[in-house]
């Protein structure tokens, strides 16, 4: 059993991230939070690194001077801060090709629905919810998957269903599914641990 060595990015409240660290915190995970990285200076997620004593970083293009530079200042301080681990908590950037070759097969991205279905460009939050309802879907769920060149493509690892009810809203469905993501991404983390 090998202790993971994460860093994280996030683009808001980075949820998965607060559960993870709470997780290593009471000792249900084997792991360290080594940085947090955010594309907005104001995410809440880089107040709760910065609250926990986290190292942290505002990288993004408009700080690095252009997408480029900004993926290979991801890479660098993922890097230089000892991430081996990258775990994706609501991050709504595509990583670059400097961030995917440093972290190949070792970058995670929790996604809210069953993939492959109601996966790619602008399938995020309440995108990906109110498709689920239009289709007429009786499951949903959570994904847990490798991260790569496209949008919720990469190697599935774990999935988490949960049911659609008659007559969610995308709201009723997209609770029941952010209630489920943070434990089953503790959950998956453990298992890695363990591999």
């Amino acid at each position: 059993m090998s202790t993971l060595n994460l860093g994280f990015l996030a683009s808001h409240g980075g949820s998965s991230m607060r559960a993870i660290v709470a997780a290593i915190a009471s000792g249900e995970l084997d792991g360290r939070a080594r940085i947090v990285i955010g594309n907005n200076g104001d995410a809440p997620a880089l107040q709760f690194a910065k609250q926990q004593a986290i190292p942290f970083r505002h990288i993004s293009a408009r700080t690095a001077g252009s997408e480029q530079a900004a993926d290979t200042a991801i890479a660098r301080a993922l890097k230089d801060g000892g991430a081996e681990w990258v775990v994706m908590s609501g991050y709504l950037r595509k990583l670059g090709p400097a961030t995917l070759e440093a972290y190949r097969g070792r970058i995670i991205n929790i996604h809210p629905a069953l993939l492959p279905k109601f996966g790619g460009q602008g399938m995020y939050g309440r995108n990906v919810h109110e498709a689920v309802i239009a289709a007429g879907e009786t499951v949903s769920g959570a994904t847990i998957h490798f991260v790569d060149e496209e949008y919720d493509h990469g190697a599935i690892i774990a999935q988490r269903e949960v049911p659609v009810l008659p007559g969610d809203t995308v709201d009723d469905l997209q609770q029941r599914i952010t209630q489920a993501e943070p434990a089953f991404f503790v959950e998956v983390l453990k298992s890695l641990a363990k591999s």
